[in-house]
């Protein structure tokens, strides 16, 4: 069924629409600490909140530049045949709106992304456009441009040279599993190799070290077990060196009736706790120094939906504690249920200042969190 497109619509329509319509990829911000949420502005555009490379955050405006799609992702509402309501902006419209949002002072970085019309260099093409006018008006902010499936790699490129961080949604780990999501776009060779190919533009010591890569996985929405998403985070952040993965809980309704996501015997809670843990298993990755064997899974391959997994591994490694809070190095104290980077930076300011600690009370108020790391520690 071809897209209904409203002819009618202004700009600034078009523009509450496709901002609204951007909610749907979350590979620019992750809701971690409420600081970090995204929020509406005054007149319902949605404001995101980024870290920035240097150090601190700025906002971005966000945007599709086009929700009129030929793909037919089956988890996307945006998919083609999907009854959407379909508009686009021209590079023009987009860069002329960001700008006079920047100027005011309201935002101060852009995130661009866009379904796919036509092809994914046409697209590209208009992604790119908007960049290079904004580039050339002086602006030297804040970029970042989504990286279309199946993009040619000169458009790869150019959105490199002019993006602050690119990002391409792998959607889910491995072919098996893609191939219940899509049928226009090959996992292998228009998002995996594409990704390889921005790793190699974007490598340290490279003209775009600086440039930084994200990706996005829909959780849910097909047959992939967490071990399967947490290996591939793995080797993401290990072999491609991607800066941030985000996790995106499908819900059901959104989607093809024959998405096995449809099916699923998860509520749509639970696939949201899901998401919850594997954004903690991505902190510990990241963060915390653990690698992927040694996350603690059922035998089916998935975290526990009732306990964080770092907890989980405390109760399966009694041996390694307790971990002794006046002379234990970093590794130790950051593997203690309830210690996370604050607690253990204020410990160790501590015991830098000659200060022993005799209790948990001596580390900050006593709560919920705090309170999981008494029976693992010793003094």
């Amino acid at each position: 069924m071809p897209p209904f497109i409203h002819k009618s619509l202004d700009a600034e329509e078009k523009l509450a629409l496709l901002s609204r319509d951007s909610q749907y990829d979350l590979a620019c911000a992750c809701g971690t600490n409420t600081d970090e949420h995204r929020r509406r502005s005054s007149d319902q555009k949605w404001i995101y909140p980024v870290a920035l490379p240097t150090g601190g955050t700025t906002f971005l405006f966000k945007t599709l530049i086009s929700n009129e799609c030929v793909s037919n992702c089956k988890y996307c509402p945006l998919r083609a045949g999907s009854n959407a309501r379909r508009c686009s902006l021209a590079p023009e419209e987009v860069a002329g709106a960001f700008l006079s949002y920047q100027r005011a002072g309201r935002v101060g970085g852009l995130f661009l992304s866009s379904a796919v019309t036509r092809d994914p260099d046409t697209t590209m093409e208009r992604l790119n456009r908007a960049a290079l006018i904004l580039r050339k008006r002086q602006f030297r902010g804040y970029i970042h441009l989504k990286i279309i499936p199946g993009a040619s790699d000169d458009a790869i490129s150019q959105s490199i040279s002019l993006a602050s961080a690119v990002s391409l949604n792998i959607e889910t780990a491995g072919e098996h599993n893609f191939r219940h999501l899509s049928t226009t776009k090959n996992y292998s060779r228009d998002i995996i190799r594409s990704i390889e190919f921005i790793s190699r533009l974007t490598a340290k010591g490279s003209r775009y070290e600086r440039v930084k890569q994200t990706t996005q996985f829909i959780v849910g929405a097909s047959t992939e077990t967490d071990k399967e998403l947490i290996d591939s985070s793995w080797k993401l952040y290990r072999e491609m060196a991607l800066s941030r993965i985000y996790f995106s809980a499908y819900q059901r309704g959104a989607g093809s009736a024959d998405l096995p996501g449809e099916r699923s015997l998860r509520s749509n809670g639970e696939l949201l706790t899901r998401e919850h843990r594997l954004y903690q298993v991505d902190w510990l990755l990241r963060r915390y120094g653990f690698e992927a064997s040694e996350i603690p899974l059922d035998s089916e391959g998935n975290l526990s939906l009732t306990t964080d997994p770092k907890e989980t591994w405390a109760r399966l490694h009694p041996e390694f504690f307790p971990v002794n809070l006046n002379k234990d190095d970093k590794y130790r104290l950051i593997r203690v249920p309830g210690l996370g980077e604050t607690y253990v930076s204020r410990i160790l300011a501590f015991r830098k200042n000659g200060t022993r600690l005799r209790s948990l009370d001596d580390i900050g108020r006593q709560n919920k969190t705090l309170g999981k790391a008494r029976d693992y520690v010793t003094f």
